[in-house]
């Protein structure tokens, strides 16, 4: 029997809901990105605009996805067929290539952080520090089995939730790992802020420095605040789509924006106080993850414990987003396809597993480029600068002007619902948001 002829699923609770949507936000961009890249703007100063920015034009393009998703009940291309038609389909389009596009190399990252669970037990917490962690990365991707394996597994565990179903897969799983995530992030920041010279990199981090805030900053903010909440991939459209009608879907995007920040914020309390302590520079981006802080764990008393806590955190963060990404792509197929959701998982699955073989082996095993870099590197620039922003863009301009009869009415439950920042938040969706999407795509390309 195809999906359609069966009644669509459904979230079984909002708890569930609210996780599983906080687990798709909260991914590896919360973790190292969030406050490397906020160490770079002046630390305080840059969480100050990073906050504005998220809960306004971050929130109010959230609540413009689910809206969507909801009023359609249909995967991200179904929903802009059955709103309105025409050319709209496009923009779900992109959405659904965007998420098949980024799973495929985030699951290669999620099997990094797999495999440096194990590794902080077998020969990563070796004396060498910083030169013997960066032995073992260069080492590890440059061996085609290693990351091969490694990603094979992610995936695997992906596939093996997402086969499960909406209720029984994201929803039961979302219900474990998110609690799980922030029992080990709270562990970390414990051990992080008890550590001697801690309080320097506190200081760093919530002390303004405006004197660091440029042009720069505020792009920098508003780039990370669309990566860091799943802006534009048809993901927050999918989960909308399982919301019943009487859900106040406002008070969700509320919730799901608070979960995600407060894990921004708290990494941040985690990879100062830890990389200051320690003499570390804490702008040395992915290479902080994998190189900097395995050199730094390898210090502390218990440092292959800390390891392994650390990277189960960011593994978790990226399988919740890696299961959310394909949820979308699984939906199509189930929607679109009326394929099962057991072939519509199997299809799609190795559809993705042979997308990522590229970005797997391109790091080291093999001389694989997309746009002048490697291409794991290549096809995040494409999808980030410039596919995720696009679809923002139309996003926002479609539930502002083309179907706004229909967003009002959904977002209010008809009514029901009194939703007070209504016509400010139709104005952000119609002017505020594509302008400042557009300057974030501009200064991309410069």
């Amino acid at each position: 029997m195809g999906q359609n002829d069966a009644p669509r699923e459904q979230w079984g609770s909002r708890v569930g809901f609210l996780l599983a949507a906080a687990g798709s936000a909260v991914g590896l961009g919360n973790i190292w990105r969030f406050p490397y890249v906020a160490g770079k703007n002046g630390g305080a100063a840059f969480l100050l605009i990073y906050l504005a920015i998220v809960f306004s034009i971050g929130a109010s393009v959230m609540l413009a996805e689910l809206v969507l998703g909801r009023a359609s009940k249909r995967n991200s291309v179904g929903t802009f067929r059955v709103l309105k038609g025409g050319a709209w389909p496009i923009v779900g389009w992109i959405g659904l290539i965007v998420a098949f596009l980024i799973l495929s190399y985030y699951a290669v990252i999620g099997g990094w952080t797999m495999a440096y669970i194990i590794k902080s037990f077998t020969g990563l917490m070796s004396a060498d520090g910083a030169e013997g962690a960066q032995g073992v990365f260069l080492s590890f991707i440059a061996s085609p089995f290693q990351v091969m394996s490694a990603f094979f597994l992610f995936m695997l565990t992906v596939f093996c939730i997402v086969y499960r179903g909406v209720g029984e897969g994201i929803e039961r799983f979302a219900k474990v790992l998110m609690p799980g995530l922030f029992f080990i992030l709270l562990i970390l920041m414990a051990r992080a802020l008890t550590l001697p010279g801690a309080a320097e990199g506190v200081a760093f981090y919530l002390k303004p420095d405006f004197s660091k805030v440029t042009g720069a900053t505020f792009i920098d903010a508003l780039g990370q605040a669309f990566y860091s909440l799943s802006l534009g991939m048809g993901i927050l459209v999918t989960f909308g789509s399982y919301l019943n009608k009487k859900e106040s879907i406002p008070k969700s995007v509320a919730m799901v924006t608070f979960l995600d920040t407060l894990v921004a914020f708290f990494s941040g309390l985690v990879i100062f106080p830890t990389v200051f302590a320690f003499g570390v520079d804490a702008g040395a981006g992915a290479g902080l993850t994998f190189i900097t802080l395995p050199a730094v764990f390898s210090q502390m008393w218990g440092g292959a414990l800390w390891s392994a806590l650390f990277f189960s955190l960011l593994f978790i963060a990226a399988l919740t987003s890696a299961v959310s990404l394909f949820e979308v792509v699984v939906s199509y197929g189930m929607d679109e396809l009326r394929w099962s959701r057991p072939r519509a998982s199997v299809v799609m699955g190795l559809a993705v597993f042979l997308m990522g073989i590229p970005s797997a082996l391109s790091n080291g095993a093999v001389d694989i480029r997309l746009f002048g870099q490697g291409f794991l590197d290549g096809l995040d620039w494409l999808c980030s600068n410039i596919l995720l922003t696009v679809c923002g863009i139309l996003i926002c301009l479609f539930a502002g002007w083309v179907v706004c009869d229909k967003v009002k009415s959904e977002v209010t439950n008809d009514g029901q619902v009194p939703f007070p920042l209504l016509v400010p938040w139709l104005w952000i969706l119609r002017v505020v948001a594509p302008a400042a999407i557009i300057i974030i795509i501009y200064s991309g390309l410069k």
